[in-house]
């Protein structure tokens, strides 16, 4: 009995005081969980409206975060000219920029977009209907020939041209605001009419929704969750993945890309600005020269010499919205962690600089839960030498070294001041939970 601490006879009386219950003051180690309380908009404080479990409501998302940053201006080359017309400091003009693709300034969105979730994805009971239904004159429209429906090919090609015509006009601010504040009318369903939805219906209703909104009826009940896996197969959740995180590269051969794709969804700060990466909606204004060559430059270095650990691809023909990578640094809480960004590239660049977020989940006390990045050289001391690699790097080095006068998330910092064992403990765990999707099974 002498080999045991007098220690433990105290948290043994004091265990005996709490009625057999453990308390914050047992000299137990501190739970090793950590979660942002997302419950309500850290913004506004829900003022505007739920958030719905997301750092940031809808409406100042539409306001602090916009689809592109408008209040940038296009040039900063504005100055005073002479008689003959010419500053002195204008940008090189584009030679090559006709009238034509100076009406064309927006580009057209995907086509995968402007399409159902389950477009040309059949059941079995559908392929035994074709089957049964079909005769003469649908052998004969499939061929090629002559039938009274249209025929495969034709229906095939305006499916393709679907998400070709003029892409869809930005939402308005204020029919947004109106919308979200404007009190809705209660929907007087009776009770258990949804649950008890024909399976028909539901997958009717299915067809109209995006992956996203898939993803997240899988995970509303179980009867959902069999329909949805019946009705998607796993080819389609991997064709999912590619457009929304496509430089996922998994090391595992074999694995549920339902689920791998659902894990990656979970591991995102926003939601909205993974809707944003992949909408890509275009600033206002024409792109200059100057840009276009600079971008092309940095993007063929990048890919001839890239960075350790540092990749980066544009997702528009314009170079306006990119998506990174950045693995973590070796000895640091973050090693063998992939973490994504999502960077905005304005029509000012390189005067101006990007706008660079994490779309992974990490802690650290320079990024906060929405995934802003607390980096001086792209908010303050943006110079022309620095480019989208430069900048990746600097937060590569910033995994290293964080910044812990300023911080984004002040727990974070003082956490990481006063007890950075358990700091880098929780940062390993979030590692391992969202940023290793590439070598876990899902």
């Amino acid at each position: 009995m002498s080999l045991i601490e007098p220690d433990f006879f105290s948290f043994l009386k004091k265990l005996e005081e709490d009625g057999d219950k453990l308390t914050s003051g047992t000299p137990l180690e501190e739970s090793l969980e950590f979660e942002y309380n997302n419950s309500s908009c850290y913004i506004c404080n829900g003022y505007y409206g739920p958030s719905f479990g997301e750092p940031v409501c809808v409406t100042c998302h539409a306001f602090l975060f916009p689809d592109f940053p408008s209040y940038l201006p296009s040039s900063y080359f504005c100055s005073e000219k002479t008689d003959d017309g010419d500053s002195g400091n204008d940008e090189p003009s584009d030679l090559n920029f006709s009238a034509e693709r100076r009406l064309n300034k927006l580009c057209s969105l995907p086509s995968w977009c402007y399409r159902n979730s389950l477009d040309s994805e059949t059941s079995p009971e559908d392929e035994i209907s074709r089957t049964s239904t079909s005769g003469p004159g649908v052998s004969g429209s499939i061929s090629g020939g002559s039938g009274s429906g249209p025929s495969l090919a034709a229906r095939d090609t305006a499916e393709d041209l679907a998400g070709q015509g003029p892409p869809p006009q930005p939402p308005s601010l204020a029919r947004s605001l109106q919308a979200l504040s404007t009190p809705r009318p209660p929907d007087n369903l009776a009770p258990g009419l949804v649950e008890h939805l024909p399976s028909e219906v539901l997958l009717c209703i299915f067809s109209y929704l995006d992956d996203l909104s898939l993803c997240a009826c899988a995970c509303v009940c179980a009867r959902w969750w069999r329909l949805v896996r019946a009705r998607v197969p796993p080819p389609r959740w991997a064709a999912f993945a590619a457009r929304r995180w496509p430089l996922f590269r998994p090391l595992l051969p074999h694995f549920d890309w339902h689920k791998k794709y659902q894990a990656l969804v979970e591991s995102c700060f926003c939601r909205n600005c993974l809707v944003q990466m992949c909408v890509q909606a275009q600033p206002v204004g024409d792109e200059n020269a100057w840009r276009r060559n600079r971008l092309r430059s940095e993007l063929k270095m990048m890919r001839n010499d890239p960075p350790e650990g540092i990749a980066a691809s544009p997702l528009d023909s314009k170079c306006c919205h990119w998506q990174a990578s950045v693995t973590g640094p070796v000895g640091s809480p973050y090693e063998g962690g992939v973490f994504y960004l999502y960077i905005q590239v304005p029509y000012s660049y390189p005067m101006s600089p990007p706008v660079v977020r994490f779309l992974t989940r990490i802690l650290h006390p320079n990024v906060s839960r929405h995934g802003d990045v607390g980096i001086d050289s792209v908010h303050h001391n943006w110079s022309l030498a620095l480019t989208i690699s430069k900048v990746l790097i600097s937060i590569q080095s910033l995994l290293t070294d964080p910044y812990t006068t300023v911080c984004m998330e002040p727990e974070m910092g003082e956490m990481y001041v006063r007890d950075r064992p358990r700091f880098e403990e929780l940062a390993r765990r979030w590692t391992w939970r969202y940023a290793m999707h590439d070598i876990l099974p899902y």
